[in-house]
């Protein structure tokens, strides 16, 4: 049972807030700290780019839960002071401030930090999207007429040119791929993706790499491609992925590689646990892996409260995302991979509405649902239920 000096959070994130929730849930009633780098109160990420951007939600409307509600939970929330150091062995927090945190146990809930390109931190116009700031001051260039490059050809670069688009900007999508999320849907999907980009006006220039970017005056004016093309841009966001934030961990003595690594239980050392995009664990299906989304920090922050309670198990979950774009809802159940075989078995892709089913030496890997929700959980359901999808 944890004592008097509590939890110690690092990380006022979904995947920090749902770990805090999910303590008070298992029965714990001791002190929990949780230390935000940023200024806000914890927030959604999803919403940045779609409902956020585009100007549809205030920035308060993607706040997770309102002040009575962080008050009700009986933890401190400290705001922008930022973690600068563990001592995993003391179980002792240090923060940019100088506060000194000790711990029965540390919880990582970190995230990611963007990656950029070279000389971009100096031009104005040119951005990328992890925070609420990030979001907003990308909202202010955005509208009819503005000529946007979005750098990436993964989901968050796909989401933001869909949104942007919506706004009446003329964009152009770049990216190494040949179809948009090929790496995250397979071909089959992703050429599908690239239709309806197509369709809705987006330019595609994929296929290619980015050498960097191109400015004048200090603003953004382009993107050199790597044969030497330059796409003239008012504004260029990249979204060329994104690290693990674990810096502020060197000399902790845990080990990190493209995350902070746990084993099947999220514990990365004695008293020291990772939930969210920062945590690579053991999955006792599919390895050593690292999941990027919004449900896997509210599951995994479940599975290491209770490991911080004396109980748990290991954390096998089969791997989920979503992606909205334009009018479409893409849910991914499983690990697709290039090649799988793909059978729509409901719906029909001509009719903008099917689940289909990727297999690999005649076993279901993945479930895919486009525009449909409901069918798409129910088929993974009976197709994954209790078992992960072979590694790729």
């Amino acid at each position: 049972m944890i004592g008097r000096r509590g939890v110690v959070v690092v990380g006022a994130s979904a995947g920090g807030l749902s770990t805090v929730e999910a303590l008070r849930r298992q029965g714990h009633a001791g002190p929990v700290t949780v230390v935000g780098a940023e200024k806000h109160p914890p927030y959604d990420r999803p919403p940045l780019s779609k409902q956020v951007l585009s100007g549809a939600w205030e920035p308060d409307r993607a706040r997770l839960r309102p002040d009575s509600a962080l008050a009700e939970s009986g933890a401190e929330f400290v705001y922008g002071d930022p973690a600068v150091g563990l001592d995993a062995d003391a179980l002792t927090v240090h923060t940019a401030s100088g506060r000194r945190l000790h711990a029965e146990a540390v919880v990582v809930a970190t995230g990611l930090r963007p990656r950029t390109l070279p000389g971009q931190a100096e031009l104005a116009g040119a951005h990328v999207l992890r925070s609420l700031e990030d979001a907003l001051a990308l909202r202010e260039e955005l509208g009819h007429g503005a000529r946007v490059a979005v750098v990436g050809d993964g989901v968050l670069g796909t989401e933001i040119a869909a949104t942007a688009r919506g706004t009446g900007a003329e964009v152009t999508l770049v990216g190494p791929q040949s179809a948009p999320m090929t790496a995250q849907l397979g071909p089959r999907a992703a050429a599908l993706l690239a239709d309806l980009h197509t369709e809705r006006g987006i330019r595609l220039r994929l296929g290619t790499g980015v050498s960097g970017l191109c400015g004048s005056g200090g603003r953004v004016t382009g993107v050199r491609l790597a044969d030497g093309e330059v796409l003239p841009a008012d504004t260029v966001v990249v979204a060329i992925g994104a690290d693990p934030a674990t810096a502020w961990l060197q000399g902790s003595g845990l080990a990190t590689d493209d995350g902070l690594v746990c084993d099947s239980r999220c514990r990365a050392a004695e008293g020291v646990y990772a939930v969210g995009d920062v945590a690579r664990w053991h999955h006792e299906d599919l390895g050593s892996i690292r999941l990027e989304n919004r449900t896997n920090a509210t599951e995994q922050a479940a599975a290491a409260a209770a490991g911080i309670l004396g109980g748990g198990a290991a954390y096998r979950p089969v791997p989920y995302f979503w992606t909205d774009q334009f009018d479409v809802k893409v849910q991914i159940y499983g690990r697709p991979t290039a090649d799988a075989d793909f059978d729509v078995v409901e719906g029909e892709i001509g009719g903008g509405r099917f689940v289909a089913e990727y297999r690999r030496g005649g076993a279901v890997t993945a479930v895919l649902g486009w525009r449909m929700p409901k069918q798409a959980r129910l088929r993974a359901a009976a197709a994954l239920n209790n078992r992960a999808p072979v590694a790729p």
